[in-house]
């Protein structure tokens, strides 16, 4: 493999301003709850992820606009409803959410986009909370179907100190009334929270808290905090304020101080100076007897109360585990989870352990998108990036190898890359998804409420200008917007899934006078295999979100399309001939397994240039995924024969679809015949190396070279051969806590509560100690000796059956020298045998994506990410390999404390 290590594509990842759980805590009643977590970015975007039992799986994201910023949080989940069987019904989950404007915006999950918006005439809205349901008491808070009455509201603080109500009954969103409007126009409401459900806590810029009555507005108490400190502000403000299970109040403000007040009388009970700068966020633990506190500081503070009759909070330790400021915060406790996330300006969520904290390390979760915002032209050499609602071309003139045998160096490597283009998409909505046919010649780009594609054209022969110009959509197909649009290998067709359908326009090529494609006005419409699905079940939780279409595969020739959902569903279709039609018009046959339907009428329903997509006859035989996918890649292998028609699985030549999941689970699939192939079945995940089993971050995505495959995560590549079976002895090691895992069985990591693994013993002492003498240098003396760090090491597994002392060590690397950057020896000369069956990395991180560069003749694109070659031959892979480290990225102005300096 041939690695252009690339830095200067544009990505800049954006600041956390809010998280929020849709549940804060999940009891055993609950266990079907859908558990979710939303992040909220300064750029419009929410990304929903899926906790996964620690796995935090990044599932979807819902993408903003121009000038729009989330800012705040608020998930509603409604009790649980009891049916007449007996049987519990999951309460439906909606999400909300405010950017400092004085709307409030519902978000449709199904189909990524916003749902309902309200605003009234009040100031911008600064913070929101949900009022808690009604507590049943036994069953006079309920209604015989089990469901709580009362009203469901959001309750809004605003700029001009105004309390505001918005009704959500009926799943609708409308302005109800201003239930406070303050007699000072300098007050601001800040920070909100429930104490129950009847009294709301509010934290002001006016150095005070107030509590006010839900039923009536008046005040009940008024809780000051003074002045500030000398030097500071005359007012302070209170930015988090939170109930401890609905007791004690929790406030952090403006001096860095957190204070514990009394919940029935609303005093002062204790105060704590903890932070040098404010203090941003609060979390508390479920039951109660922990605080976490989060500043400008980059501090994140545990706090925990003593036991006894003279009970006091105390400070149990601090850490710096953000690089800028700790903005948000959010707890969740249940399924076996028990963690607090935290995020800010450094775009980066970090997991830190609740109850364990202390024993367990914290996790940082990447700040680049799970699914990679880039795509490459082989053919052309180009690479296409986006971001919000830019797109970007880039150019990589020369391979790998031209570079190396240059003199030139550094400089030639400089030159070799050349901006082709900027486009700037028009109108407000952020770029959902993007696609560039393999010869570079087409474009298409999709928002929430727009598909625009772009004809690109080589300006002379060096090919380093580009004359771009639009290519007409239909205006039926292109105001409905896509999530996620793909271009097939031969640039025939376009898959868009546009609010959960599957539509398939077609590309009439060289159909204009200068040689331009044009995109046929009629769509078709592809129908999914229906599945057996309780109907109430669409109507409780998150309702038909689990059928979200997260990726599009085309097969290798095209005649194939393949597309998968968070439920784990796959559907596959294939390209044949339209069905026959009678005299009078009507179709023939009726058939159920027919799954193309057109928009307008035509001759040849669902029929293009005499070719339909019919849903795959053996679709349905194709297994559902355990978790949710994260790569869906076709094989470069084009079958030449019927593989119907072989009764021998073995035997079979069919397509080779690779999915792999969030579990992981890692699936080779022969479409046709809908069942997994023979190398699927010897190898399933419990005899892949442990080095594969053991890494935390999901894969992102997949590319072919022959009968291998390079699978990349945010933080690792690894490489497999499907053309060998791992070895037995692939899957006895001893794990990291020195136990050997028994041969047969899957290799267990030892349960954790949602954030890092456990602490190793003396992992919190002291790791160095300062010698300062009269007269002398300040030395420091480390306690441990050097250690070489792992990931900077790249590994090798290795069937047992191969000797390692029969080869060289030059003869072993084989790619891996390409790898490095240096010239080496093809794997044909360098390998003996079948060569590797798996290697990894972890040199190149954190990865936005890799894409594949080359000749036509070479290597062709699969799906979103795959690549095929041109006959069974293995040629050297030459890919671009892109890195975003946070610090290249440019971050705000942060505060810096005594003692502390930039590096």
């Amino acid at each position: 493999m041939d690695i252009h290590r690339c830095r200067f594509v544009q990505y800049n990842p954006s600041a956390i301003n809010a998280v929020a759980f849709s549940y804060p805590t999940v009891t055993k009643s609950q266990r079907g709850a859908p558990v979710r977590l939303a992040i909220g970015r300064a750029n419009g975007d929410i990304e929903i992820w899926n906790p996964l039992n620690g796995i935090w799986h990044q599932e979807t994201t819902l993408h903003g606009g121009k000038d729009r910023s989330i800012d705040g949080l608020v998930w509603v989940s409604e009790p649980d409803q009891v049916q007449q069987d007996g049987t519990r019904l999951v309460g439906k989950s909606r999400l909300f959410s405010i950017g400092y404007t004085s709307t409030v915006t519902e978000w449709d999950l199904e189909k990524g986009r916003p749902r309902k918006q309200a605003s009234g005439m009040h100031g911008d809205i600064w913070c929101l909370a949900a009022q808690p349901f009604a507590a049943s008491a036994g069953n006079g808070g309920k209604s015989t179907n089990g469901v709580v009455r009362g009203g469901k509201r959001l309750v809004a603080g605003t700029m001009d100190g105004s309390l505001v109500l918005y009704s959500i009954d009926d799943d609708d969103l409308r302005f109800d009334r201003i239930l406070v409007k303050s007699s000072s126009k300098k007050t601001k409401m800040v920070s909100i929270a429930f104490q129950n459900r009847n009294v709301v806590v509010v934290g002001c810029s006016d150095s005070a808290i107030r509590v006010y009555d839900m039923r009536n507005g008046n005040v009940l108490r008024k809780m000051t905090l003074g002045s500030d400190l000398s030097g500071g502000t005359k007012e302070i403000i209170v930015w988090s304020v939170k109930c401890l299970n609905g007791r004690d109040i929790v406030s952090g403000d403006s001096t860095g101080q957190v204070c514990i007040w009394d919940g029935k009388t609303y005093t002062q009970a204790q105060r704590l100076q903890t932070h040098n700068q404010d203090v941003l966020s609060l979390a508390t633990s479920a039951d109660g007897s922990t605080i976490v506190s989060g500043g400008m500081d980059r501090r994140t503070v545990l706090y925990q109360k003593t036991s006894g009759s003279a009970a006091r909070w105390g400070k149990v330790w601090h850490r710096r585990y953000h690089s800028h400021d700790v903005k948000t915060m959010a707890s969740f406790e249940g399924h076996g989870l028990s963690v607090v996330v935290s995020g800010g300006p450094d775009a980066s969520p970090i997991i830190l352990p609740l109850q364990k904290a202390g024993m367990e390390n914290h996790r940082t979760l990447s700040h680049l998108p799970q699914d990679p915002p880039l795509q490459s032209a082989p053919k052309s050499r180009l690479i296409v990036s986006w971001w919000e609602r830019e797109i970007y071309v880039w150019r990589l003139r020369q391979p790998l190898r031209d570079l190396v045998d240059m003199s030139a160096g550094e400089s030639a490597v400089e030159k070799n890359r050349k901006l082709l283009a900027r486009i700037l998409i028009k109108g407000e909505a952020n770029i959902t998804s993007a696609s560039i046919s393999h010869d570079g010649s087409l474009l298409v780009v999709s928002t929430t409420s727009d598909i625009k594609a772009f004809y690109l054209k080589p300006r002379s022969e060096t090919k380093d200008e580009l004359k771009i110009s639009k290519v007409e959509v239909s205006e039926e197909v292109s105001k409905q917007g896509a999530t996620r649009v793909q271009i097939s290998p031969d640039r025939r067709w376009i898959c868009a899934i546009q609010g959960g359908k599957v539509v398939v326009l077609s590309i009439l090529g060289d159909s204009t006078p200068d040689g331009r494609s044009t995109i046929h006005p009629k769509a078709i419409r592809l129908q999914r295999i229906e599945r057996k699905t309780q109907k109430s079940l669409a109507l409780s939780g998150l309702g038909q979100y689990d059928r979200t279409i997260t990726h599009i595969a085309f097969s290798p020739d095209s005649k194939m399309l393949a597309v998968a959902d968070l439920a784990g569903y796959i559907d596959t279709w294939v390209l044949g001939l339209p069905r026959a039609k009678l005299q009078n018009g009507i179709n023939g046959t009726h058939d159920d397994a027919s799954s193309s339907e057109s928009e307008g009428e035509g001759q040849n329903e669902g029929s293009i240039e005499g070719l339909r997509w019919i849903r795959n006859p053996n679709g349905s035989l194709i297994p559902k995924l355990h978790a949710a996918p994260t790569v869906l890649s076709f094989s470069n292998h084009i079958p030449t024969s019927d593989p119907s028609a072989m009764r021998d699985d073995e035997a079979a030549d069919d397509y080779t679809l690779l999915t792999i999941t969030a579990r992981p689970q890692i699936l080779a699939i022969n479409p046709t015949l809908g069942s997994l192939t023979p190398w699927s079945r010897r190898n399933p995940v419990a005899r892949f190396p442990v080095e594969f089993r053991n890494i935390r971050d999901l894969v992102k995505g997949a590319l072919w070279s022959g009968e291998r495959v390079w699978l990349y995560g945010n933080t690792f590549l690894f490489m497999l051969d499907l053309s060998q079976d791992f070895a037995e002895s692939a899957y006895v090691h001893d794990s990291s806590n020195g136990e050997l895992v028994k041969q047969g069985t899957k290799r267990k990591r030892a349960p954790d509560s949602g954030a890092g693994s456990k602490m190793e013993i003396g992992a919190n002492g002291p790791t160095k100690v300062i010698r300062q003498a009269e007269g002398e240098a300040v030395e420091e003396i480390p306690l441990d000796g050097p250690v070489s760090d792992p990931m900077d090491e790249d590994d090798i597994s290795q069937p047992a059956d191969e000797s390692e002392s029969e080869d060289s060590d030059d003869e072993i690397q084989g790619e891996l020298t390409l790898l490095r950057g240096a010239q080496g020896k093809s794997a044909s000369e360098s390998q003996s045998g079948k060569g590797l069956a798996f290697w990894h990395t972890y040199k190149y991180r954190p990865i936005l994506g890799i894409v594949p560069l080359g000749e036509e003749d070479e290597i062709r694109t699969n799906g979103a990410n795959g690549i095929v070659s041109h006959g069974e031959s293995r040629g050297t892979l030459e890919v671009a390999l892109v890195e975003r480290p946070l610090w290249d990225v440019d971050m705000p102005d942060r505060y810096f404390g005594d003692g502390e300096w930039e590096k």
